[in-house]
This record gives C-alpha cells, structure tokens and sequence, in this order.
C-alpha cells in the first residue's frame, strides 16, 4: 500500500496512564528513554499505532525503575505474619561516583545457609567414620 500524504506510520508511546504521549515517532525510529527523568517502582509504556487503512495497535511493556539506591531488608518477607518484637536489618546503598567503589555498607550480612552446615557435618561424619575403619598401624605408613 502507498502512503498518501495526509496518512502517515505513526507510533505514539505514554508512560503509565498519562493522557498525553510523551514522544510520537515516525516509524521505524529509534529513541534513548532517560529513566533518569521519572520514579522509581513499577511503570507502564504503552505503544499505539495506527495503520494506513485506520486500524489501531496497542502493545503495553511493564517494567520496573531502579535508579535510586538499592534498599535491602532482612527480617521481614512479603506478606509474613509477625508477632511481637521483631528484629529488622535495613541495609540502602548506592552511589552517583562511578569512579570508586564503597566497600563499607555494601554488604548485607547473612546467616551461612543451613545446607553448607549439612555438607560440613557429612563431610566430617564421612572423614571420622574413615578415621575409626581404617586407622590402624598398619595402614599408616611413615615417610621417615
């Protein structure tokens, strides 16, 4: 199909539910999206088209911004139950300097995970059981 010159391939793109696009493109085009620009959390782009003979298309990409410094939390799961008193490590760390690193505040500090406890015990319980079978004076041999 020809183009005629009052119909042309547009794609207009909003952010979240704004009435207003931000940007409208001819198509095909390419565009740098600075997230800089808007909050962090959990946004919407939708992309609306029309075609040469009036047909609308929409296509809707959620996505998620996170400029801002990260933010960790351990003590407290999404949606737990609690009781009582509760103890809660919050950890923020981030940095506009891309030229150094800050080691201090950079690390969460977590719990060894209980299957490296399993691994160690076994692996000890397999080297004691070793010990006690075939530890005897002569299965050792010296090398003086």
């Amino acid at each position: 199909m020809e183009k005629t010159d009052n119909i042309m391939d547009k794609v207009k793109i909003y952010l979240d539910d704004d009435p207003n696009p931000f940007v409208e493109l001819d198509t095909p085009s390419k565009i740098l999206f600075d997230t800089t620009k808007i909050q962090d959390g959990k946004h919407t782009l939708k992309f609306i088209a029309k075609s040469s003979s009036g047909k609308e298309g929409i296509k809707t990409i959620p996505f998620e911004v996170r400029n801002g410094p990260s933010i960790s939390v351990i003590g407290l799961e999404e949606n737990q139950v609690v009781e009582d008193k509760l103890p809660i490590n919050v950890n923020a760390y981030g940095s506009e300097r891309k030229e150094i690193f800050v080691v201090k505040g950079s690390e969460n500090p977590k719990g060894i995970p209980i299957w490296v406890w399993v691994i160690l015990l076994l692996f000890i319980g397999w080297g004691l059981h070793y010990l006690v079978l075939y530890w005897t004076d002569q299965n050792y041999i010296s090398f003086f």
